[in-house]
């Protein structure tokens, strides 16, 4: 996120609300865009299908097969997308930019095989039909590779470029639908087509973006398979993160409040509701990281990291790390306070605008709405002192607070389901809450002695760790050159190219050029 914070200092430096409205945009469209478009995307299809008059049943069914898309999706790209920044990074940081695109296209190609076999045999016993679960993992697809593209995007600074996508997404989704709706197709597989082909545009959208920055290369796509091995506590640490921000979700609807909709595919809308409004109230802490953590703490980091790599003085290193840690202190307790003013303002609030809105509140889902509320508040400050433990590349603590959260959460939420219903959203809360104490100490406890995790913790002889994905990327690097040198030799290698060499040498004498 550093390059987003470079430009975006440039931006606040411009005087003016104006200006000042215009980089919190910004700064909001690039992290919560995506979110903002699943959410925005469904609404409106939604919106629609209630003008035009579809079943409830079709659209309980077409949020279901969404929504068990999108989580899909984020939890397979949730274990690939940190060593791929890191590889990012460092690919950035030794200005080998010629090694960006062929990693993107890499990570794609891996992702997409794992996640069609995975997601396809669930969908193919999940009870929906042939087309539609066609139209399902179309869209999972296209989601995989629009959540790996955001993590390209980090160097990206074309906001308005990033800013068009969203809406072009959003345009092209509602026109689709509503030609779908207006030309009286099947109502499911129509609005999953829609959705699905506002995501693609979106993706083309990036795509264009990341070869407008990045030079095309002919080097291995399979590289960065070596920073999973390196980093694996990175990968571990997005996962457990994703599984305990989702895994609640679906220990509820294997719940007594559970609904099945079709097949497999269950929902709680008592629940899912209210959950979807609460996780709205993050995002002024997932902005305020970038605009306010990000602009004002990353340049006291890199002055004081740049002391020990250019041969800065004791003294100079000591004022450097107590203005950075003050800074850090300072930025941390403003994020703190403004998600809490943000929490305290909505559940105040929420029974008058919840109540007058057509959403079918009652008090039931109006208590899931508050203790909600509460836990993703602890769960946003909590993940935002997560990343800084990336920062300082305390990896261990951060596996350790993501390893507790995703743990606590899921099995307080399995034992509330022994509790009446109204304790089944203290579940997630409890794992939060734990998330947020152990991050926090963990912090405390990492920047106390700092120069001495910088100095003494690190290994005396640099050594590369190899694991299961080096020998991945090995193997496929051998049959890339396999095929290239059968391909230039002209042998047909295929059963496909020998049928059509040998029916060409039968029929017309072909030579052997081919």
């Amino acid at each position: 996120m550093a390059g987003i914070g470079f430009e975006l200092k440039r931006l606040f430096r411009r005087k003016g609300l104006f200006a000042t409205m215009r980089a919190y945009g910004y700064a909001g469209i690039v992290c919560t865009g995506p979110m903002l478009l699943g959410v925005l995307l469904q609404v409106g299809i939604l919106v629609l299908c209630s003008l035009w008059g579809v079943g409830r049943a079709n659209q309980d069914l077409l949020v279901c097969m969404v929504t068990y898309t999108l989580l899909a999706s984020l939890t397979l790209t949730s274990f690939f997308s940190m060593p791929v920044t890191r590889f990012l990074a460092d690919m950035l940081f030794a200005e080998r930019e010629e090694e960006v695109l062929p990693s993107f296209w890499g990570s794609n190609a891996i992702m997409l095989v794992a996640g069609t076999v995975l997601y396809g045999v669930f969908l193919l016993f999940s009870g929906a039909t042939l087309l539609q679960g066609l139209l399902c993992l179309w869209l999972f697809n296209i989601m995989i590779v629009s959540w790996n593209g955001m993590s390209y995007l980090t160097a990206i600074k074309d906001y308005r470029g990033i800013l068009c996508s969203f809406a072009a997404a959003i345009g092209v989704a509602c026109l689709c639908a509503l030609a779908a709706l207006a030309l009286g197709l099947p109502p499911v597989e129509g609005l999953l087509a829609s959705i699905a082909l506002g995501y693609g545009v979106m993706l083309a959208w990036d795509v264009v973006l990341l070869y407008r920055y990045f030079p095309q290369s002919d080097r291995s796509p399979w590289l960065f398979l070596r920073w999973l091995d390196q980093f694996m506590p990175l990968a571990l640490t997005g996962l457990f993160t994703n599984l305990g921000l989702f895994a609640h979700l679906v220990i509820i609807w294997a719940g007594p409040i559970g609904v099945q909709v079709k097949g497999l595919f269950y929902g709680a809308p008592y629940h899912d509701v209210p959950a979807l409004l609460a996780f709205l109230t993050i995002l002024v802490t997932t902005v305020n990281f970038v605009v306010s953590v990000e602009v004002n703490f990353y340049p006291r980091y890199r002055d004081y990291y740049s002391l020990f790599n250019d041969g800065g003085v004791v003294g100079d290193i000591v004022v450097a790390e107590e203005e950075m840690l003050a800074t850090l202190n300072r930025e941390l307790r403003f994020c703190a306070l403004k998600q809490l003013f943000v929490t305290a303002a909505v559940i105040s609030l929420e029974t008058t605008v919840l109540s007058a809105l057509p959403l079918g509140f009652n008090n039931l889902m109006h208590g899931y709405f508050r203790t909600l509320c509460v836990g993703y508040g602890l769960y946003a400050v909590g993940n935002t002192i997560l990343l800084i433990l990336l920062y300082f590349t305390d990896y261990k603590g951060a596996v350790l607070a993501s390893g507790l959260f995703a743990g606590v959460a899921g099995l307080a939420t399995i034992v509330s389901l022994f509790f009446p219903q109204q304790f089944y959203g203290f579940g997630f809360l409890l794992g939060a809450a734990v998330f947020f104490v152990v991050a926090l100490m963990r912090l405390d406890t990492y920047t106390a002695n700092l120069p001495y995790r910088i100095l003494s913790q690190q290994p005396i002889v640099a050594t590369d760790k190899t694991g299961r994905f080096t020998e991945l990327g090995c193997l496929l690097d051998r049959a890339e050159q396999r095929y290239e040198e059968l391909r230039l030799e002209g042998e047909p290698h295929g059963v496909f190219e020998r049928t059509v060499a040998r029916v060409y040498q039968n029929h017309w004498g072909g030579s052997d050029d081919r």
